[in-house]
């Protein structure tokens, strides 16, 4: 079992939602935790809280936009200066928008892009290669449950998370290859959470049958500090139902995988959907 406590950690869209609930259990194992997100009022808030509770740690909290990757890189350079070096990187800012692909601008996918996959890129390019050179570190990127099954109404979310699923799983074989034990990757799968960044999105009583909701952000927080850092988990899925999607696309004809699918009421899970407006900055209220 990893031990956290002294660990220097940044949580990328940790104001709000599952990056600001990984942050309190953060602070609570007493690591350092730099904060970057988006959203101003939310920031100075998470800081306010997260430096009352934390456990010997110090909390430092800076405004980005994950995207732009010469702040990305201004702001990796503060970390190394605030916390003298950086343990573990949690990829967790995202954006999402909903509908029909062909009813969107092409620019919203391209947005989902940017910020779900390119940010990743930036950060874990900053921080990759120091952990390599000392065989040490821990990446951990939030993909979501709709990396595992398909949701109509989420083409671009989908397939940013899927990519960000797939690069996951290259990094950690690149760096078994290169000899590295000591630098983990881990790909976080969250499931649809009831309130936050995918309110609304639902299923019907088959599909939550099969993937039952989540009841709050802390659920997935835990799942990421005592499976994935803690553990060291190459996966973290929650709720291990959303496994059985993957079983299903190995074993069913794609015809019957896609009716599976639509039965399970994924066809119109975003139909009264409400979420947050703009800017998303914890990328797997629901997953």
């Amino acid at each position: 079992m990893e031990q956290l406590q002294g660990k220097k950690v940044i949580v990328t869209g940790g104001a709000m939602g599952i990056g600001l609930a990984t942050c309190r259990r953060l602070v609570r194992e007493g690591c350092d935790v730099t904060i970057w997100d988006l959203s101003e009022k939310e920031l100075m808030a998470a800081e306010k809280e997260l430096t009352a509770n934390a456990m010997g740690g110090k909390v430092f909290a800076y405004l980005c936009d994950v995207s732009d990757k010469n702040r990305v890189h201004e702001l990796a350079a503060a970390a190394r200066k605030d916390m003298g070096r950086v343990d573990i990187v949690i990829n967790n800012a995202g954006f999402v928008r909903h509908g029909m692909f062909w009813e969107q601008p092409v620019e919203n996918a391209v947005k989902q892009m940017d910020v779900n996959v390119n940010a990743l890129f930036y950060s874990i390019r900053e921080f990759l290669p120091e952990m390599l050179e000392r065989n040490s570190g821990h990446i951990v990127n939030v993909s979501s449950g709709v990396a595992i099954t398909s949701a109509p109404g989420l083409a671009a979310y989908t397939t940013s998370k899927w990519a960000v699923w797939g690069m996951t799983d290259v990094l950690r074989l690149e760096v078994m290859t290169a000899g590295k034990k000591g630098v983990k990757f881990t790909s976080v799968h969250p499931g649809n959470i009831l309130t936050g960044m995918f309110e609304g999105f639902a299923l019907n009583w088959l599909g939550r049958l099969l993937a039952p909701p989540v009841k709050d952000h802390d659920v997935i927080a835990r799942g990421i500090v005592e499976k994935g850092l803690k553990k060291q988990r190459y996966m973290v899925v929650i709720p291990w139902s959303i496994n059985i999607g993957v079983i299903f696309r190995g074993l069913l004809p794609n015809f019957i995988l896609a009716r599976i699918t639509l039965l399970a009421g994924l066809g119109n899970c975003v139909k009264n959907y409400k979420g947050r407006k703009g800017y998303i900055h914890s990328t797997s209220d629901k997953a």
